[in-house]
């Protein structure tokens, strides 16, 4: 049986270099996103350039129904889906009590109950197969306290890091392996699209990596098995110092490593 990765948010940065990396390694590609052209675009240039499958559905994971349309798709379509690559996500740059109640909900879905839904909705075939990689694109925010900005984003991630344990506890015995993700920052439309670019131009250039460097290790470490992928040496040191220093010496670095994010807001 032919294998498919599924790829959320492949129209840009990790989540295009994702899909074009297992394409490169014989895996035929899902594309979602909310793009519809963008992704035709793609799914050419991945048929032509690695003479594999690509389909596309496009959708918007904030909408309910969403996880269970691109399900269906795959089941109608008898697409046998052997990694799911949940990458899709956004930032929201204002306070928390500047957004509505409404922005959250849409935020948290996308970067939180779409996860969970479509995990649960492909994770019962890959135990029936007895193989089936997860991957989820979390972030080294998830180690760091709350900002001032994208208030809910760091916990979010944080919870996205436990659910990824909690598959690993229950499902490994069965053949499946989840693997959390946790860039640093990185060159793509993230922050354009999420209205943090002038955050991310203050930033040291030698914290910013390349969408390709963070796939690459991303999708290395998910056929590995590991629970946990933290691309680039840099992010590991950071990680790790992280989960040890105290709040003192923690808001003294992101003054110059994370300029914006722990401001004072008014």
């Amino acid at each position: 049986m032919e294998k498919f990765a599924l790829v959320t948010g492949s129209s840009s940065g990790i989540g295009l270099e994702i899909a074009k990396i297992l394409a490169a390694k014989g895996y035929n590609i899902i594309l979602t996103a909310r793009r519809k052209e963008r992704l035709q675009e793609i799914s050419k240039q991945i048929i032509s350039n690695y003479n594999v499958k690509c389909d596309l559905i496009s959708c918007d994971l904030s909408e309910k129904n969403a996880p269970n349309q691109i399900y269906d798709f795959c089941v109608k379509n008898n697409y046998n889906v052997e990694m799911l690559v949940n990458n899709a996500g956004y930032a929201i740059p204002s306070t928390f009590i500047e957004t509505s109640m409404e922005d959250e909900e849409n935020f948290l879905r996308v970067l939180g109950i779409s996860v969970i839904a479509l995990t649960k909705l492909f994770l019962p075939s890959m135990i029936e197969k007895k193989k089936g990689r997860i991957m989820i694109i979390s972030s080294v925010a998830a180690f760091a306290p709350p900002s001032s900005i994208q208030s809910l984003y760091g916990p979010i991630k944080t919870f996205m890091n436990r659910f990824s344990d909690s598959i690993n506890s229950n499902y490994n015995r069965k053949g499946i392996t989840s693997t959390a993700v946790c860039p640093g920052f990185t060159y793509t439309e993230f922050h354009t699209s999420s209205g943090v670019q002038k955050e991310m131009d203050r930033v040291p250039g030698f914290l910013k990596k390349t969408a390709l460097r963070v796939a690459t290790e991303a999708v290395e470490d998910t056929l590995k098995g590991k629970s946990i992928s933290i691309p680039t040496k840099t992010y590991k040191i950071f990680a790790f110092i992280l989960k040890v220093a105290p709040l003192t010496v923690f808001s003294l670095l992101v003054k110059v490593l994370a300029p914006g994010r722990y401001d004072k807001k008014k």
